[in-house]
């Protein structure tokens, strides 16, 4: 059985959750999640708050700004980029501050290299994607950012163990060749699974901690994940149509974050569509509460405050529940 970096039927969240108060949401990821709990974000601040800029702030010595609704390249730190490292710098005063003695695991998330790059504009337009000298520089850049942010965090919660989540909500359209250029008529040309496994892999290779790459997107790469030695992958249960990648994956010993969903936040029925995946997978019972954690499908930026905080409890429940084999 795998030793994975978290405890026997552990829940946490994806990221996201609704609202603008930062320390609101500490307490409710701290009191619902109290096993691997997480810092949360909350892109109904604005720009600097969302996926992109607060993924393009741990970018190093490469600054970025908001030009006409959209991030790019900027030739230096301005306004926009401190925007975006306030908001951060005051939601980690704001872990320190309610995680203090924390000691179970604790998740940060970032956006990875290839959601950064289908997204980010050169200066002289077009996505950073076009370019792959421009793609190695800024995966080099972002695995030093999320190094040090990573190295922040332990020391400003000592006793966790600290876990990072790359979000790639963008990588099956980047090996698909799905991403579109700004005149929406072509797409760029896809990257090779190989290809797109080193970049995540120097990120991987250089923060010092356990990563998890979330997509909750479908078409999963499994492989690419499995390749790029990241510990977990993080996915919606609803969208797996091929279980044999995911038993491969499992085999391998590879982390599952599960995602469900509900419509009404329930931890029998969570639970049991977990262990519904598992049984049909074949594994012994005894490796699920270790090998699987329990998650909402996706971020809940979208959701209401008192049903992320439910859809958080119910699947701390569910973790319990599917311990009990």
């Amino acid at each position: 059985m795998p030793d994975l970096p978290w405890p026997p039927g552990a829940a946490t969240g994806i990221g996201s959750l609704p609202g603008t108060d930062i320390a609101e949401a500490q307490r409710i990821v701290l009191g619902e999640l109290p096993d691997l709990s997480h810092l949360p974000e909350l892109p109904d601040r604005g720009p600097g708050a969302e996926i992109i800029g607060r993924g393009a702030g741990f970018l190093v010595e490469m600054p970025v700004q908001l030009y006409a609704g959209r991030w790019q390249i900027a030739s230096r730190p301005g306004t926009d980029l401190r925007r975006t490292t306030d908001l951060l710098e005051r939601d980690l005063d704001q872990l320190t501050e309610q995680a203090d003695g924390f000691t179970g695991t604790l998740k940060v998330q970032a956006a990875g290299p290839w959601t950064l790059a289908a997204s980010l504009d050169l200066p002289i337009g077009g996505r950073m994607l076009r370019d792959p000298g421009a793609v190695r520089d800024l995966t080099d850049s972002l695995a030093e950012g999320l190094r040090r942010h990573v190295a922040d965090v332990r020391k400003r919660v000592p006793g966790a163990t600290v876990l990072l989540q790359l979000d790639e909500p963008s990588l099956p359209a980047v090996l698909a060749g799905q991403v579109p250029t700004e005149s929406g008529l072509s797409a760029y040309k896809a990257v090779d699974g190989p290809d797109a496994a080193t970049r995540l892999r120097t990120v991987v290779e250089a923060v010092g901690a356990p990563v998890v790459v979330h997509c909750c997107a479908p078409d999963l790469p499994w492989q690419v994940i499995r390749d790029s030695s990241a510990r977990a992958a993080a996915f919606d249960l609803s969208l797996v149509k091929d279980l044999d990648p995911v038993g491969e994956a499992i085999e391998a010993g590879l982390g599952l974050f599960a995602g469900v969903t509900p419509a009404k936040p329930d931890s029998r029925q969570i639970a049991e569509r977990v262990r519904r995946l598992w049984q049909r997978l074949g594994f012994p019972a005894a490796r699920l509460p270790r090998q699987v954690v329990v998650t909402p499908a996706c971020g809940l930026a979208g959701a209401s405050v008192p049903y992320a905080r439910a859809l958080l409890k119910a699947c701390h429940e569910a973790g319990r529940r599917i311990s009990e084999v």
